[in-house]
Protein backbone atom coordinates (compact mmCIF):
# COMPACT_ATOMS: atom_id res chain seq x y z
CA UNK A 1 0.00 0.00 0.00
CA UNK A 2 1.79 3.09 -1.05
CA UNK A 3 -1.14 5.88 -0.47
CA UNK A 4 -0.08 9.14 0.73
CA UNK A 5 -2.74 10.98 3.05
CA UNK A 6 -4.13 13.31 0.17
CA UNK A 7 -5.02 10.40 -1.71
CA UNK A 8 -6.35 8.33 1.23
CA UNK A 9 -8.66 12.03 2.04
CA UNK A 10 -9.82 11.78 -1.76
CA UNK A 11 -10.67 8.36 -1.25
CA UNK A 12 -12.29 8.26 2.15
CA UNK A 13 -14.39 11.65 0.95
CA UNK A 14 -15.90 10.19 -2.17
CA UNK A 15 -16.60 6.66 -0.25
CA UNK A 16 -14.41 4.79 -2.26
CA UNK A 17 -12.82 3.23 0.82
CA UNK A 18 -13.64 3.18 4.82
CA UNK A 19 -11.34 4.29 7.00
CA UNK A 20 -11.26 0.83 9.05
CA UNK A 21 -10.73 -0.82 5.47
CA UNK A 22 -7.63 1.36 5.55
CA UNK A 23 -6.87 0.90 8.77
CA UNK A 24 -7.05 -2.61 8.43
CA UNK A 25 -4.97 -2.83 5.57
CA UNK A 26 -2.39 -1.04 8.07
CA UNK A 27 -2.48 -3.50 10.66
CA UNK A 28 -2.63 -6.47 8.68
CA UNK A 29 0.88 -5.01 7.07
CA UNK A 30 2.11 -4.40 10.69
CA UNK A 31 1.29 -7.73 11.61
CA UNK A 32 2.92 -9.55 8.25
CA UNK A 33 6.31 -7.41 8.38
CA UNK A 34 6.80 -5.75 11.78
CA UNK A 35 8.16 -9.32 12.89
CA UNK A 36 10.89 -8.88 10.08
CA UNK A 37 11.37 -5.15 10.49
CA UNK A 38 11.18 -4.42 14.06
CA UNK A 39 8.97 -1.15 13.44
CA UNK A 40 6.42 -1.00 16.06
CA UNK A 41 7.11 -1.47 19.82
CA UNK A 42 2.81 -1.40 20.91
CA UNK A 43 -0.05 -1.97 18.09
CA UNK A 44 -3.27 -0.25 19.41
CA UNK A 45 -5.35 -2.80 17.03
CA UNK A 46 -8.51 -1.88 19.05
CA UNK A 47 -8.28 1.45 20.09
CA UNK A 48 -7.83 2.34 16.00
CA UNK A 49 -10.46 0.72 14.61
CA UNK A 50 -12.69 2.37 17.64
CA UNK A 51 -11.22 5.39 15.96
CA UNK A 52 -11.73 4.48 12.72
CA UNK A 53 -15.23 3.18 13.30
CA UNK A 54 -16.30 6.84 14.47
CA UNK A 55 -14.08 8.70 11.55
CA UNK A 56 -16.67 6.66 8.92
CA UNK A 57 -19.76 7.91 11.25
CA UNK A 58 -18.56 11.18 10.59
CA UNK A 59 -18.27 11.07 6.73
CA UNK A 60 -21.32 9.52 6.67
CA UNK A 61 -22.94 12.13 8.50
CA UNK A 62 -21.28 14.42 6.25
CA UNK A 63 -23.00 12.86 2.77
CA UNK A 64 -21.34 11.84 -0.40
CA UNK A 65 -19.34 14.93 -0.71
CA UNK A 66 -18.78 18.57 0.72
CA UNK A 67 -20.17 21.45 -1.36
CA UNK A 68 -18.40 24.05 -2.66
CA UNK A 69 -20.61 26.32 0.18
CA UNK A 70 -19.20 23.53 2.68
CA UNK A 71 -15.49 24.51 1.59
CA UNK A 72 -16.09 28.42 1.33
CA UNK A 73 -17.20 28.37 4.44
CA UNK A 74 -14.26 25.83 5.77
CA UNK A 75 -16.86 23.21 7.30
CA UNK A 76 -17.03 19.68 6.91
CA UNK A 77 -14.94 16.79 8.09
CA UNK A 78 -11.53 16.99 5.83
CA UNK A 79 -11.36 20.68 7.06
CA UNK A 80 -12.60 20.79 10.94
CA UNK A 81 -10.73 17.73 11.26
CA UNK A 82 -7.66 16.98 8.07
CA UNK A 83 -6.22 13.88 9.02
CA UNK A 84 -10.07 12.26 9.66
CA UNK A 85 -9.51 8.14 9.24
CA UNK A 86 -6.04 8.46 8.42
CA UNK A 87 -3.98 5.91 10.32
CA UNK A 88 -0.99 7.13 11.88
CA UNK A 89 1.82 5.80 14.11
CA UNK A 90 3.80 7.27 17.06
CA UNK A 91 7.25 7.45 17.81
CA UNK A 92 7.44 5.97 21.39
CA UNK A 93 8.59 9.33 23.13
CA UNK A 94 5.38 10.37 22.97
CA UNK A 95 3.35 10.49 25.75
CA UNK A 96 0.10 8.91 25.28
CA UNK A 97 -2.86 8.29 27.63
CA UNK A 98 -3.27 4.45 28.81
CA UNK A 99 -1.02 3.04 25.73
CA UNK A 100 2.41 2.14 27.01
CA UNK A 101 5.30 4.68 26.25
CA UNK A 102 8.68 3.47 26.94
CA UNK A 103 11.32 5.87 25.02
CA UNK A 104 12.65 2.30 23.67
CA UNK A 105 14.15 1.49 26.85
CA UNK A 106 13.10 -1.15 29.53
CA UNK A 107 13.61 1.34 32.61
CA UNK A 108 9.92 2.78 31.45
CA UNK A 109 8.84 -0.77 30.10
CA UNK A 110 5.61 -0.74 32.10
CA UNK A 111 4.97 2.92 32.05
CA UNK A 112 1.16 3.63 31.35
CA UNK A 113 1.03 7.65 31.22
CA UNK A 114 -2.04 9.33 32.02
CA UNK A 115 -2.78 12.01 29.48
CA UNK A 116 -1.48 12.87 26.21
CA UNK A 117 1.22 14.96 25.03
CA UNK A 118 -0.29 18.19 23.11
CA UNK A 119 1.14 16.34 19.77
CA UNK A 120 -0.52 13.71 20.16
CA UNK A 121 -3.87 15.46 21.42
CA UNK A 122 -3.46 17.56 18.19
CA UNK A 123 -3.52 14.36 15.78
CA UNK A 124 -6.58 12.88 17.60
CA UNK A 125 -8.58 16.19 17.48
CA UNK A 126 -7.98 16.05 14.08
CA UNK A 127 -9.51 12.68 13.55
CA UNK A 128 -6.18 10.59 12.87
CA UNK A 129 -6.19 6.91 13.80
CA UNK A 130 -3.28 5.94 16.19
CA UNK A 131 -1.85 2.57 14.91
CA UNK A 132 0.77 2.33 17.36
CA UNK A 133 3.84 3.54 19.00
CA UNK A 134 7.23 2.79 17.16
CA UNK A 135 10.44 1.41 17.95
CA UNK A 136 13.98 4.06 18.59
CA UNK A 137 17.16 4.32 20.11
CA UNK A 138 16.88 4.02 23.43
CA UNK A 139 15.95 7.56 24.84
CA UNK A 140 16.51 8.85 21.30
CA UNK A 141 20.80 8.39 22.01
CA UNK A 142 21.72 6.85 18.45
CA UNK A 143 21.62 7.57 14.68
CA UNK A 144 20.85 3.90 13.67
CA UNK A 145 17.92 2.17 15.41
CA UNK A 146 20.48 -0.37 16.96
CA UNK A 147 20.04 1.20 20.62
CA UNK A 148 16.71 0.34 21.60
CA UNK A 149 16.21 -2.01 24.28
CA UNK A 150 13.49 -4.31 22.27
CA UNK A 151 15.67 -5.06 19.36
CA UNK A 152 17.12 -2.86 16.35
CA UNK A 153 14.64 -1.82 13.69
CA UNK A 154 15.56 -2.75 9.95
CA UNK A 155 15.89 -1.26 6.74
CA UNK A 156 12.73 -2.19 4.42
CA UNK A 157 14.95 -1.65 1.63
CA UNK A 158 17.41 -4.00 2.63
CA UNK A 159 17.13 -5.83 5.98
CA UNK A 160 20.65 -6.30 6.20
CA UNK A 161 21.06 -2.51 6.61
CA UNK A 162 20.07 0.35 9.37
CA UNK A 163 17.09 2.58 8.94
CA UNK A 164 19.04 5.14 10.61
CA UNK A 165 18.03 6.94 13.96
CA UNK A 166 16.81 7.32 16.47
CA UNK A 167 13.38 7.57 15.03
CA UNK A 168 14.19 4.22 13.46
CA UNK A 169 10.46 3.00 13.55
CA UNK A 170 8.42 5.27 12.14
CA UNK A 171 10.34 5.94 8.84
CA UNK A 172 10.10 2.66 7.99
CA UNK A 173 6.24 2.17 9.38
CA UNK A 174 5.73 5.27 6.54
CA UNK A 175 7.93 3.72 4.20
CA UNK A 176 6.55 0.45 4.50
CA UNK A 177 2.97 0.98 4.20
CA UNK A 178 2.52 0.90 7.77
CA UNK A 179 1.21 4.01 8.94
CA UNK A 180 0.52 6.65 6.43
CA UNK A 181 2.71 9.24 8.35
CA UNK A 182 4.51 8.90 11.61
CA UNK A 183 5.75 11.44 14.42
CA UNK A 184 9.46 11.79 14.95
CA UNK A 185 11.78 14.04 16.90
CA UNK A 186 14.94 15.57 16.20
CA UNK A 187 17.72 16.25 18.21
CA UNK A 188 20.78 16.23 15.98
CA UNK A 189 18.86 14.67 13.18
CA UNK A 190 16.94 11.62 14.44
CA UNK A 191 13.94 12.77 11.66
CA UNK A 192 16.44 13.20 8.87
CA UNK A 193 18.73 11.09 9.20
CA UNK A 194 16.02 8.26 8.41
CA UNK A 195 14.03 10.00 6.12
CA UNK A 196 17.43 10.06 3.96
CA UNK A 197 17.76 6.60 4.71
CA UNK A 198 14.46 5.36 4.42
CA UNK A 199 12.98 6.76 1.60
CA UNK A 200 10.41 9.17 2.56
CA UNK A 201 9.99 12.98 3.72
CA UNK A 202 11.61 13.90 6.86
CA UNK A 203 10.69 17.12 8.70
CA UNK A 204 12.37 19.21 11.82
CA UNK A 205 10.49 22.31 12.28
CA UNK A 206 12.11 25.43 13.59
CA UNK A 207 12.95 25.12 17.43
CA UNK A 208 9.48 25.81 19.53
CA UNK A 209 6.78 25.53 16.06
CA UNK A 210 5.54 22.42 17.72
CA UNK A 211 5.41 21.63 21.54
CA UNK A 212 7.25 19.58 23.31
CA UNK A 213 4.95 19.11 26.22
CA UNK A 214 3.97 15.57 26.34
CA UNK A 215 7.37 14.09 24.51
CA UNK A 216 9.76 12.68 26.81
CA UNK A 217 12.90 14.98 26.54
CA UNK A 218 16.51 14.33 25.32
CA UNK A 219 18.38 17.51 25.19
CA UNK A 220 15.88 20.32 26.01
CA UNK A 221 17.56 23.17 24.15
CA UNK A 222 17.76 20.63 21.22
CA UNK A 223 14.75 18.74 20.60
CA UNK A 224 12.16 19.54 17.80
CA UNK A 225 8.77 17.93 16.98
CA UNK A 226 8.24 16.76 13.48
CA UNK A 227 7.49 13.86 11.43
CA UNK A 228 7.63 11.61 8.67
CA UNK A 229 5.51 11.71 5.35
CA UNK A 230 5.67 9.62 1.77
CA UNK A 231 5.34 13.52 -0.12
CA UNK A 232 5.68 16.86 0.65
CA UNK A 233 2.25 18.21 0.96
CA UNK A 234 1.29 15.72 3.41
CA UNK A 235 4.36 17.04 5.57
CA UNK A 236 3.22 20.52 5.05
CA UNK A 237 -0.67 19.09 6.11
CA UNK A 238 0.89 17.46 8.99
CA UNK A 239 2.26 20.42 10.15
CA UNK A 240 -0.78 22.56 9.93
CA UNK A 241 -1.91 20.18 12.73
CA UNK A 242 1.02 19.72 14.93
CA UNK A 243 2.27 23.31 15.36
CA UNK A 244 0.97 26.01 17.38
CA UNK A 245 1.35 27.93 20.77
CA UNK A 246 0.71 25.96 23.47
CA UNK A 247 0.46 27.20 27.07
CA UNK A 248 2.56 23.93 28.35
CA UNK A 249 5.45 24.70 26.51
CA UNK A 250 6.99 28.01 26.87
CA UNK A 251 9.12 27.94 23.75
CA UNK A 252 6.36 28.21 21.28
CA UNK A 253 5.80 31.22 19.91
CA UNK A 254 2.45 33.01 19.30
CA UNK A 255 1.94 33.03 15.19
CA UNK A 256 -0.41 32.27 13.00
CA UNK A 257 -0.28 28.99 11.11
CA UNK A 258 0.31 29.77 7.33
CA UNK A 259 -1.51 28.12 4.66
CA UNK A 260 1.26 25.70 3.30
CA UNK A 261 -0.91 24.65 0.49
CA UNK A 262 -0.43 27.97 -1.33
CA UNK A 263 3.14 27.61 -1.75
CA UNK A 264 3.62 23.95 -2.95
CA UNK A 265 3.92 24.91 -6.55
CA UNK A 266 5.26 28.33 -6.86
CA UNK A 267 8.56 26.65 -8.23
CA UNK A 268 11.95 27.70 -7.34
CA UNK A 269 12.30 30.41 -10.11
CA UNK A 270 13.99 33.84 -8.69
CA UNK A 271 15.06 31.72 -5.61
CA UNK A 272 18.32 31.80 -4.30
CA UNK A 273 19.62 28.71 -3.17
CA UNK A 274 23.22 28.54 -1.24
CA UNK A 275 25.09 25.64 -1.31
CA UNK A 276 27.61 25.48 1.87
CA UNK A 277 31.33 24.35 0.71
CA UNK A 278 31.90 22.58 4.71
CA UNK A 279 29.34 20.74 3.72
CA UNK A 280 31.38 18.62 0.62
CA UNK A 281 34.09 17.40 2.59
CA UNK A 282 36.45 14.81 1.72
CA UNK A 283 34.70 12.02 4.18
CA UNK A 284 31.28 12.78 2.00
CA UNK A 285 30.55 9.61 0.02
CA UNK A 286 31.26 11.09 -4.18
CA UNK A 287 28.06 9.20 -5.35
CA UNK A 288 26.46 11.07 -2.77
CA UNK A 289 27.63 14.52 -3.36
CA UNK A 290 27.15 13.83 -7.09
CA UNK A 291 23.40 12.99 -6.39
CA UNK A 292 23.42 16.09 -4.00
CA UNK A 293 24.78 18.60 -7.10
CA UNK A 294 22.78 16.52 -9.66
CA UNK A 295 19.66 17.50 -7.40
CA UNK A 296 20.78 21.78 -7.50
CA UNK A 297 21.52 21.70 -10.65
CA UNK A 298 18.17 20.52 -11.37
CA UNK A 299 16.77 23.52 -9.68
CA UNK A 300 19.30 26.19 -11.35
CA UNK A 301 17.40 24.79 -14.58
CA UNK A 302 14.17 25.50 -13.10
CA UNK A 303 15.09 29.24 -12.83
CA UNK A 304 16.71 28.87 -8.85
CA UNK A 305 20.20 31.22 -8.32
CA UNK A 306 22.37 28.77 -7.34
CA UNK A 307 25.45 30.48 -4.87
CA UNK A 308 28.34 28.85 -3.35
CA UNK A 309 28.61 30.45 0.79
CA UNK A 310 30.53 29.55 3.32
CA UNK A 311 29.35 28.84 7.09
CA UNK A 312 33.09 29.19 9.14
CA UNK A 313 32.48 27.50 11.79
CA UNK A 314 30.67 24.41 10.37
CA UNK A 315 33.95 22.15 11.91
CA UNK A 316 33.32 22.55 15.63
CA UNK A 317 29.62 21.56 15.27
CA UNK A 318 30.10 18.09 16.21
CA UNK A 319 32.10 18.56 19.22
CA UNK A 320 29.86 21.55 20.36
CA UNK A 321 26.97 19.01 19.84
CA UNK A 322 28.22 16.34 22.16
CA UNK A 323 28.96 18.86 24.89
CA UNK A 324 25.76 20.98 25.06
CA UNK A 325 23.77 17.38 24.12
CA UNK A 326 25.27 15.13 26.59
CA UNK A 327 25.24 17.94 29.65
CA UNK A 328 21.26 18.25 29.13
CA UNK A 329 20.77 14.48 28.93
CA UNK A 330 22.48 13.78 32.32
CA UNK A 331 20.06 16.13 33.52
CA UNK A 332 17.15 15.03 32.02
CA UNK A 333 17.47 11.27 32.86
CA UNK A 334 18.36 11.69 36.57
CA UNK A 335 15.05 11.73 37.11
CA UNK A 336 15.13 7.84 36.28
CA UNK A 337 16.30 6.57 38.81
CA UNK A 338 13.65 4.19 39.96
CA UNK A 339 12.27 6.14 42.88
CA UNK A 340 10.47 8.73 41.29
CA UNK A 341 10.64 7.33 37.77
CA UNK A 342 11.14 4.17 36.28
CA UNK A 343 11.68 0.78 36.70
CA UNK A 344 14.32 -0.11 39.96
CA UNK A 345 14.91 -3.46 38.21
CA UNK A 346 16.27 -2.08 34.90
CA UNK A 347 19.12 -0.44 34.04
CA UNK A 348 20.45 2.35 31.29
CA UNK A 349 21.87 0.46 28.12
CA UNK A 350 25.40 1.54 27.43
CA UNK A 351 24.72 4.54 24.84
CA UNK A 352 22.64 6.13 27.81
CA UNK A 353 25.30 5.53 30.59
CA UNK A 354 27.98 7.31 28.24
CA UNK A 355 25.93 10.43 27.55
CA UNK A 356 25.49 10.64 31.28
CA UNK A 357 29.14 10.31 32.33
CA UNK A 358 30.02 12.50 29.50
CA UNK A 359 27.45 14.71 30.73
CA UNK A 360 28.17 15.05 34.18
CA UNK A 361 31.85 15.60 33.02
CA UNK A 362 31.31 18.66 31.06
CA UNK A 363 29.35 20.64 33.94
CA UNK A 364 31.47 19.43 37.02
CA UNK A 365 33.05 21.62 38.97
CA UNK A 366 37.01 22.60 37.18
CA UNK A 367 35.21 21.63 33.28
CA UNK A 368 32.83 23.72 33.21
CA UNK A 369 33.85 26.94 32.21
CA UNK A 370 36.28 24.80 29.61
CA UNK A 371 34.08 22.49 27.97
CA UNK A 372 30.54 23.55 28.63
CA UNK A 373 30.60 27.57 28.49
CA UNK A 374 33.30 27.47 25.63
CA UNK A 375 30.36 25.10 23.52
CA UNK A 376 27.68 27.31 24.36
CA UNK A 377 30.17 30.12 23.03
CA UNK A 378 30.68 28.76 20.08
CA UNK A 379 27.01 27.46 19.68
CA UNK A 380 26.76 31.27 19.47
CA UNK A 381 29.41 31.33 16.32
CA UNK A 382 27.01 29.03 14.71
CA UNK A 383 24.06 30.71 14.94
CA UNK A 384 25.58 33.87 13.24
CA UNK A 385 26.62 31.92 10.61
CA UNK A 386 23.55 30.81 9.70
CA UNK A 387 21.96 34.24 10.57
CA UNK A 388 24.98 36.28 7.34
CA UNK A 389 24.21 33.40 5.18
CA UNK A 390 20.17 34.48 5.19
CA UNK A 391 20.71 37.56 6.04
CA UNK A 392 18.22 39.45 3.08
CA UNK A 393 20.56 42.82 3.60
CA UNK A 394 23.74 41.12 2.86
CA UNK A 395 22.21 39.30 -0.42
CA UNK A 396 21.82 35.79 2.09
CA UNK A 397 20.47 33.26 0.06
CA UNK A 398 16.86 31.74 0.71
CA UNK A 399 17.57 28.38 1.40
CA UNK A 400 20.61 26.11 2.00
CA UNK A 401 20.90 22.48 0.22
CA UNK A 402 23.49 20.05 1.68
CA UNK A 403 23.62 16.69 1.96
CA UNK A 404 21.38 14.62 4.33
CA UNK A 405 24.21 11.89 5.55
CA UNK A 406 27.65 11.76 4.36
CA UNK A 407 27.38 7.93 3.80
CA UNK A 408 24.82 5.76 2.62
CA UNK A 409 23.30 3.31 4.84
CA UNK A 410 25.51 0.77 6.57
CA UNK A 411 24.96 -2.72 8.21
CA UNK A 412 23.40 -3.37 11.41
CA UNK A 413 26.24 -3.94 13.88
CA UNK A 414 28.88 -2.19 11.46
CA UNK A 415 29.39 1.02 13.80
CA UNK A 416 27.44 -0.17 17.25
CA UNK A 417 31.23 -1.14 18.67
CA UNK A 418 32.55 2.42 17.61
CA UNK A 419 30.49 5.42 19.21
CA UNK A 420 32.91 7.72 17.61
CA UNK A 421 32.15 6.30 13.89
CA UNK A 422 28.38 6.49 14.64
CA UNK A 423 28.38 9.99 15.90
CA UNK A 424 29.73 11.44 12.74
CA UNK A 425 27.12 10.20 11.20
CA UNK A 426 25.32 13.21 11.99
CA UNK A 427 27.81 15.41 10.75
CA UNK A 428 25.24 16.99 8.46
CA UNK A 429 22.64 17.91 10.48
CA UNK A 430 23.60 18.90 14.33
CA UNK A 431 23.96 22.33 12.74
CA UNK A 432 20.09 22.98 12.56
CA UNK A 433 19.39 21.91 15.79
CA UNK A 434 22.30 24.12 17.00
CA UNK A 435 20.71 26.65 15.69
CA UNK A 436 17.16 25.92 16.15
CA UNK A 437 16.47 26.73 12.32
CA UNK A 438 14.29 24.16 10.34
CA UNK A 439 15.38 21.15 8.20
CA UNK A 440 13.28 19.33 5.45
CA UNK A 441 14.62 16.27 3.85
CA UNK A 442 13.75 14.40 0.66
CA UNK A 443 14.06 11.62 -1.54
CA UNK A 444 16.61 12.21 -4.14
CA UNK A 445 17.55 8.95 -5.55
CA UNK A 446 19.13 5.51 -5.06
CA UNK A 447 22.58 4.22 -4.88
CA UNK A 448 23.11 0.56 -4.70
CA UNK A 449 19.11 0.03 -4.22
CA UNK A 450 19.45 2.26 -1.12
CA UNK A 451 17.46 5.18 -0.44
CA UNK A 452 19.49 8.78 -0.27
CA UNK A 453 17.87 12.03 0.41
CA UNK A 454 19.02 15.60 0.66
CA UNK A 455 18.83 18.65 3.22
CA UNK A 456 17.24 21.83 2.54
CA UNK A 457 17.79 24.16 5.35
CA UNK A 458 16.41 27.59 6.20
CA UNK A 459 15.75 30.75 8.33
CA UNK A 460 13.64 30.69 11.49
CA UNK A 461 10.29 30.10 10.61
CA UNK A 462 10.81 29.54 7.19
CA UNK A 463 8.99 26.28 6.19
CA UNK A 464 6.99 27.42 3.89
CA UNK A 465 10.02 28.42 1.30
CA UNK A 466 11.01 24.53 2.55
CA UNK A 467 7.99 23.36 1.05
CA UNK A 468 8.23 24.80 -1.82
CA UNK A 469 11.57 24.43 -2.78
CA UNK A 470 10.89 20.28 -1.17
CA UNK A 471 8.09 20.14 -3.83
CA UNK A 472 9.67 20.85 -6.78
CA UNK A 473 12.62 18.33 -6.14
CA UNK A 474 9.56 16.07 -5.82
CA UNK A 475 7.95 17.09 -8.91
CA UNK A 476 12.07 16.10 -10.42
CA UNK A 477 12.21 12.75 -8.92
CA UNK A 478 9.47 11.21 -7.43
CA UNK A 479 11.21 8.45 -5.94
CA UNK A 480 9.21 7.79 -3.03
CA UNK A 481 6.96 5.71 -5.18
CA UNK A 482 10.11 3.64 -5.57
CA UNK A 483 8.29 0.98 -2.87
CA UNK A 484 10.55 -2.07 -0.91
CA UNK A 485 9.93 -5.30 -2.03
CA UNK A 486 8.89 -6.71 1.13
Amino acid sequence: MNLTITQAKDKLQKKEMSSVELTKACLERIEKHNPMLNAFLTVTKEEALRQADAADKIYAQQGRTLSKSLLASKQGPTLNKPLLGIPIALKDLFVTKDIRTTAGSKVLEDYIPQYDGTVVKKLKDAGAVIVGKTNLDAWAHGSSGENSDFGATKNPYNIEFVPGGSSSGSPVAVASGMALAATGTDTGGSIRLPASFCNVVGLKPTYGRVSRYGVIAMASSLDSIGHFTKTVQDSALMLSVTEGKDAKDATTPARDVPDYSESLNKGVKGLKIGVPKEYFIDGLDPRIKDLTMKTIKNLETQGAEVTEVSLPHTEYAIAVYYIIQTAEVSSNLARYDGIRYGNPRSTFGDEAKRRIMLGTYVLSAGYYDAFYKKGMQVRTLIVDDFKKAFDPSADGVDVLITPASPTLPWKLGEKVNDPLKMYLSDIFTVHANLAGIPGLVVPAGFINDLPVGVQILGPHFSEEILFQVGQAIENMESVWKTTPKL
